[in-house]
């Protein structure tokens, strides 16, 4: 009986085993330094997954693109981030460490949503120079997506076009789905994860 509380007191430090669905584990709960390899690993992915994804943007061709193909891309790559979205909630109804498996998938969510638009608007500055106020590269079109994500807004790229205006409004619009209902919807399946593993079970007293 005393090894086997000795093994309890320890599975609360173990090592975060892979593979096969196990009980969900809050990070609170780990022990100091598995906790900080953990935290550790999580950055690691959300960096790595940052890399991967906004390299290749920088790596691929980007052609051209007239103001309808951009409005069907637009489809297409929301379609995209749905699904990438829908992936990343299965991943956290299995994972044992709910809470970074949240913050890893909105990081890469993230990530992925910014490059969607920047592709497009970059694809759209290449079908004619004079859609944005300037001409657009990877680095412009990448910033530009941040500002307008972020609600900077500092106007020194803005878009002259009918089409144009009606993507960046797609994206001022999205943003807020992102930032409000993805966020929320990735930490109630984290918080849905963790509740039925940790709360305790109680019985009424009468």
């Amino acid at each position: 009986m005393e090894a086997d509380s000795d093994e309890g007191q320890r599975g609360k430090g173990r090592r975060i085993r892979r593979g096969s669905p196990a009980t969900a584990v809050r990070l609170a709960e780990l022990e100091a330094s598995h906790r900080r390899k953990a935290l550790l690993r999580a950055a690691a992915t959300i960096v790595l997954s940052w890399v991967l994804i906004v390299g290749a943007f920088y790596l691929l061709p980007i052609g051209h693109e007239s103001g309808l193909r951009a409005l069907l891309r637009l489809g297409a790559d929301i379609a995209l981030v749905g699904a990438v979205f829908a992936w990343q909630i299965r991943r956290i109804a299995v994972a044992e460490l709910p809470e970074l498996r949240a913050v890893e998938a909105l990081g890469i969510v993230v990530a992925i949503f910014l490059v969607a638009f920047s592709a497009i608007y970059l694809a759209m500055s290449h079908q004619s120079a004079s859609t944005f106020t300037q001409p657009l590269d990877h680095t412009r079109a990448l910033y530009l997506t941040i500002t307008i994500f972020s609600t900077v807004g500092f106007g020194d790229i803005t878009p002259r076009t009918d089409s144009a205006r009606l993507v960046v409004s797609a994206q001022m619009l999205l943003d807020l789905v992102v930032i409000g209902a993805v966020v929320r919807l990735l930490f109630n399946a984290a918080k849905s994860r963790i509740t039925p593993a940790s709360a305790p079970a109680t019985t009424p007293e009468l």
